[in-house]
């Protein structure tokens, strides 16, 4: 588990890791790719790699240029993995803290296991004292395991899904009720256009130096503003949207502090 400069948590945890949704302004699949290696110990077959079936119980070492031995973060780069030896760190971290679930992956995407995303849940209600904020494109997937009485109601869980612009805030309306939910409006890349907002938005521009960077526009800002106004949602602007516009109102505090 690993300090985070995110806004919105204080803690990064990334017992699955990996993702195939294959968007183009990716952060994590840059990370995974560029510091990935070091699983060549375990044979992987087609079925595995088709299936992201990977499931390693203890830490792959790799070897850096010193000749030093060390964890590998990613040992099959974006492959979907499933870390189980990292089970037991929220439980071990005694301090309350919130909790980024997986920034390396989706954890709900149609490819990870039902049985991967309940070991996490157990993992997470067993050290109750810390807040824990999932993120997906795939929130129908919440809906499923609430059906199927799996996903945890606790005031600690925060379920998010990520809305970029007008073309995916259909994902409002696959979300789990009777829940505590977010969006994550990150990368901003059009208006969004659903003013039933969820329990608390984040929003954010998109990082790095890609060839179509999208910067997002001022009217995109007001119009969530507005929304975020009339439902009384509270909404944290991360910074690098407040050095686009630095007249932004203060955020609101993340989940699980005061």
């Amino acid at each position: 588990m690993n300090k985070t400069k995110i806004e919105w948590a204080d803690r990064t945890w990334n017992p699955v890791t990996g993702c195939r949704h294959g968007c183009e302004y990716c952060y994590a699949r840059r990370i995974a790719e560029r510091f990935g290696g070091g699983g060549t110990g375990l044979l992987l077959d087609a079925a595995q790699i088709a299936e992201g079936s990977i499931e390693i119980e203890e830490p792959v070492m790799r070897e850096q240029k010193s000749g030093k031995l060390v964890k590998a973060a990613f040992p099959y780069g974006f492959i979907p993995t499933f870390h189980r030896y990292r089970l037991e760190e929220p439980a071990k971290m005694k301090r309350p803290q919130t909790i980024f679930v997986v920034s390396m992956g989706d954890l709900f995407g149609d490819w990870v296991p039902t049985s991967w995303i309940k070991d996490v849940f157990d993992a997470c209600l067993a050290a109750p004292w810390h807040t824990y904020m999932f993120l997906t494109k795939n929130p129908h997937r919440y809906v499923v395991l609430d059906e199927m009485a799996l996903l945890p109601h606790g005031d600690n869980f925060w379920y998010g899904t990520t809305v970029t612009g007008p073309n995916d805030t259909w994902r409002a309306l696959e979300m789990p009720r009777g829940v505590h939910t977010f969006w994550s409006v990150e990368p901003m890349m059009g208006p969004v256009l659903f003013p039933l907002l969820p329990d608390y938005v984040i929003v954010g521009a998109e990082t790095g130096n890609r060839k179509d960077k999208v910067v997002p526009e001022r009217e995109w800002i007001e119009l969530l503003s507005k929304f975020a106004k009339q439902s009384d949602t509270p909404v944290l602007w991360k910074d690098n949207i407040r050095k686009l516009y630095p007249d932004l109102p203060a955020s609101a505090p993340m989940p699980g502090k005061s």
